[in-house]
């Protein structure tokens, strides 16, 4: 798929995601279905910490009332595959809509965050814990 067909930019630096998506930027892809893929985040705050997007480009939840429709089930199977693979107590879901709340690439993406019950509650979530090898991560969610 060429990148501007997924978003319509012509600078693959536009959109980081569309650029994901069209597989011209490697990820470390822990799901996929026809609307979304999810991938973990090079910048993470605890290990597990996942992107889930959509496939087509939509700046935010805001942008398009059907979107998260879409995206759904891979939010869903994406969680389900984050808790039972690397044995977490819980999981924050988080996206954020436009600058102002946070947002830095102006793509729909939502946080998948696994948690543990040692570390507990929103204070805790946004401390950075120690990740350690993304890769053995990557490859406890990804072993069969």
């Amino acid at each position: 798929m060429v990148y501007h067909q997924v978003c319509g930019y012509d600078d693959l630096m536009d959109c980081l995601f569309c650029a994901i998506v069209a597989g011209e930027i490697p990820s470390r892809q822990v799901y996929a279905d026809d609307a979304a893929i999810a991938f973990l985040d090079i910048n993470p705050f605890h290990p597990g910490h996942t992107l889930v997007i959509p496939r087509r480009h939509v700046q935010d939840l805001l942008a398009d009332p059907v979107v998260l429709e879409e995206i759904a089930p891979a939010i869903e199977a994406t969680a389900k595959l984050l808790v039972d693979k690397l044995g977490a107590d819980g999981l924050n879901v988080m996206s954020s809509a436009g600058e102002v709340a946070g947002q830095e690439v102006m793509h729909l993406h939502v946080h998948l965050i696994p948690r543990s019950a040692d570390k507990p509650g929103l204070r805790e979530l946004l401390v950075r814990e120690p990740v350690g090898d993304v890769d053995e991560v990557f490859a406890r969610i990804t072993a069969p």
